[in-house]
């Protein structure tokens, strides 16, 4: 298992990873992970949380876990931790406006383009022999800014991410602020409607999916516009 992968799985079992935050001092902070451990002679699996620090590697006894699966292992093990006091999230600077650290990395992971949802529908697109146009305005004039563009055909396909364009299997309406955010999506929602309006009115067809749909299924939208 790669470096990568490892610490993919360990983001995903500490919900994200400003909830892997070791505390050395009031100054310094690493960044934790769980090591599971099957002892023959008794089959029990334990978890050590273990971070790196001054060049060496530290690790501290968790606790028994007893889940079917080594995800739901590393589930239960980093949430044993956290009630222990062994982990915390990571402190939200000052003056952000988000309103948790889950919040904030959702925020500072949004990309305006080149997202992963985009390339791998582009790559699959590509495959198909399909020729396009990347982040382009569809009409020079108005200021918006499809994914990938169409230009022979006038389709004009975009990759909404959940949150912020407000993912009805998705989004999850923040706890803090609520009046803010709830503005910020239907502000975005609404801007996604008028383009969708103003291309249809000048002979587009446009095309929206959702981030969390398989690249696979995305091209199929895609191609079905493109025979029309």
């Amino acid at each position: 298992m790669s470096r990568t992968v490892r610490s993919a799985e360990q983001d995903r079992a500490a919900g994200g990873r400003h909830g892997r935050v070791v505390v050395l001092d009031k100054e310094r902070r690493a960044t934790g992970s769980i090591a599971l451990r099957v002892y023959r002679r008794t089959r029990r699996i334990r978890a050590y949380l273990r971070w790196s620090e001054q060049g060496r590697t530290r690790e501290r006894y968790v606790g028994e876990v007893n889940r079917a699966t080594r995800a739901a292992n590393l589930v239960q093990a980093w949430a044993m931790a956290r009630a222990a006091g062994l982990v915390r999230d990571e402190v939200l600077p000052a003056g952000s406006r988000a309103s948790s650290t889950a919040v904030r990395a959702v925020m500072t992971a949004n990309k305006g383009r080149d997202t992963k949802p985009e390339r791998l529908l582009r790559s699959v697109l590509y495959r198909q022999g399909l020729r396009y146009r990347v982040n382009a305005r569809p009409l020079p004039d108005l200021r918006r800014t499809a994914d990938i563009v169409f230009l022979k055909a006038r389709v004009a396909v975009f990759v909404d991410g959940c949150y912020w364009h407000g993912c009805p299997d998705h989004y999850r309406p923040a706890n803090k602020r609520s009046d803010f955010w709830r503005e910020k999506i239907q502000g975005n929602q609404i801007r996604d409607a008028d383009t969708d309006a103003r291309l249809r009115e000048q002979g587009w067809t446009v095309v929206r999916v959702w981030e969390h749909e398989s690249a696979d299924a995305a091209a199929i939208k895609v191609l079905a516009a493109l025979d029309r």
